[in-house]
């Protein structure tokens, strides 16, 4: 037989039929393989005792990692053919794909299961009792920098001399920074650090404006916790321990970017022993104009990523990569900002992997920084997979300053307490105009961070000594929920405090074909102090 053509525009084959010439239709085209970058796995991350990985037949590193196994690659236009293989080789009982919304199936053959993506993806695949294969495939990089040239400047190079390894380079990376920023301040741009691949170990970092941090494939900036070179920012009360930001902007900062495939390790469970100290990885703070796009952040002991008081930014193809077995390590807490997305990321953790927060100067967390808090405003979180512990997607606890016009779009819930929340706890101010669109609930198998939800939604207001608040206006649209979880899903305001104009519309319950068109139907049996609750089917 000959082999098969691929790509033709069309085939027609001439077939006497019953006195007539018959034209066939041609075969559907091949897509071609995507160009792959598959990044290099430092071996200060072990292997994975359970999984093999091929794409497109070359070889993907598989990380092994506290709760869960991690490949990482970028893939351009075509087909990714993805081979999983169990190293023990025994054979496969049973398998699933999640985003489940993909309806991506494979091919189990022995010990090895085969699936084939069109697309970059964030993937979580479990197979039989081994541990969640995340599988995070990024878009291919645009407008990589050159190592070197004018307006780059590469840690490695003189005069910085950074190495990777033991020995903190802080200094070097903290000079290379502050040139970079001065040559874009004065060249109307950004100048840009390049860091090639390498594990650098360094102490505090503050970015300045007009400045690109690059991260090359396989460079990791890894923090410590000893204490004598991190400066301390906060004090987490709930913690009992001091607090560092690892990078942060400087107040008053414009035009600042991280780019590239790297890693921002906060080696929490290991850096906490000897020193007791926490770490935020990123605190963009008082700045405006600032961009992370395909960082991977990795084992933070305090929440993550903590955008505060600050305009314009936009985190794009992130990648929140923390442990289940440390608490108060939430992803992504957008704070008191306005014009903010974050867009195509992954966020797994104990904590909650994506939330907005607003404070007030009396809070620890604001006790050492300067100016008056300030409200919410357009806040967009879009395209996500989320795998807590806790709440899905949220809104508070703090609302001690207006929130207005958040969404939540085009998410999957791998698993959570709470899938969809608003916990208004702390604070006076309203939640005000907050969207859930096209949101998946896979699972809802935890209870000990909902505060005895679990539940695939609730819409709460905690009375504390730090005052009460509305909640008004909230959409729930295109909800597919396949575990609604075992405790009733809530709309519960206070006296003085109810949640107001809640609206459902196409939620869709497990089980079910059509879409619910009464609360009992959606499992919503907790309502107190609320009102105005419109189902539209």
């Amino acid at each position: 037989m000959k082999p098969l053509i691929r790509n033709l525009a069309s085939v027609f084959v001439g077939v006497l039929a019953a006195g007539m010439l018959v034209a066939l239709p041609a075969p559907a085209a091949l897509a071609a393989p995507a160009p792959l970058d598959i990044y290099p796995l430092q071996s200060t991350y072990p292997a994975s005792p359970d999984f093999v990985l091929t794409v497109n037949g070359q070889s993907v590193p598989v990380q092994d990692y506290a709760g869960y196994d991690i490949a990482q690659f970028a893939m351009g236009s075509g087909e990714a053919a993805i081979s999983i293989r169990k190293i023990n080789n025994t054979n496969i009982g049973s398998y699933s794909i999640s985003p489940r919304k993909l309806g991506l199936t494979g091919s189990v053959s022995g010990s090895t299961l085969n699936f084939t993506v069109t697309k970059d993806e964030y993937l979580i695949v479990k197979i039989d009792s081994r541990p969640d294969l995340v599988i995070a495939i990024d878009p291919l990089e645009t407008n990589k920098p050159a190592s070197s040239g004018t307006g780059i400047f590469n840690v490695t190079a003189s005069p910085y001399s950074a190495s990777p390894g033991p020995q903190y380079s802080t200094t070097a990376f903290q000079n290379a920074l502050n040139d970079a920023a001065a040559w874009g301040s004065a060249n109307g741009g950004q100048g840009t650090v390049y860091v090639p691949a390498g594990v650098y170990t360094l102490g505090t970092l503050y970015l300045r404006s007009n400045l690109k941090l690059y991260l090359a494939p396989g460079a990791v900036l890894k923090y410590t916790g000893v204490r004598a070179n991190y400066d301390v920012h906060w004090r987490k009360n709930s913690q009992a321990r001091d607090i560092t930001w690892f990078l942060s902007t400087r107040y008053s900062t414009t035009n600042i970017s991280i780019t590239g495939r790297g890693i921002i390790d906060g080696n929490g469970m290991a850096s906490l022993q000897p020193s007791n100290l926490g770490v935020n990885l990123l605190v963009p703070i008082y700045t405006d104009g600032f961009t992370v796009d395909g960082i991977t952040f990795r084992e933070s002991s305090s929440w993550a990523i903590m955008p505060t008081r600050s305009t314009n930014m936009a985190f794009r193809n992130m990648k929140i990569f923390n442990r289940f077995d440390m608490g108060e390590n939430d992803g992504i807490d957008v704070m008191e900002s306005r014009n903010v997305t974050v867009t195509n990321a992954i966020g797994i953790g104990l904590d909650d992997p994506f939330s907005t927060k607003t404070w007030a100067n009396h809070i620890d967390l604001f006790k050492n920084v300067p100016g008056s808090p300030r409200p919410m405003e357009n806040v967009t979180f879009d395209d996500l997979v989320s795998w807590t512990h806790c709440y899905g997607v949220k809104v508070g606890q703090g609302v001690f300053q207006q929130q207005l016009n958040i969404t939540f779009r085009n998410a999957t819930i791998y698993d959570s307490s709470v899938a969809i929340g608003i916990h208004h706890k702390y604070g006076t101010a309203g939640a005000v105009s907050v969207q859930f669109e096209d949101i998946d609930v896979e699972r809802v198998g935890h209870s000990a961070c909902g505060d005895g939800n679990r539940t695939w939604m609730a819409l709460w207001t905690g009375a504390t000594s730090e005052g009460i608040g509305p909640v008004t206006d909230i959409d729930l649209t295109r909800i597919r929920v396949r575990d609604a979880g075992t405790t009733p899903a809530r709309i519960t305001g206070v006296p003085g405090a109810p949640i107001t104009d809640v609206k459902f519309e196409a939620i869709r319950m497990p089980g079910s074909t059509t879409t619910a068109t009464t609360l009992q139907q959606m499992n919503v049996t907790n309502v107190s102090d609320a009102s105005n609750i419109q189902i539209v089917p």
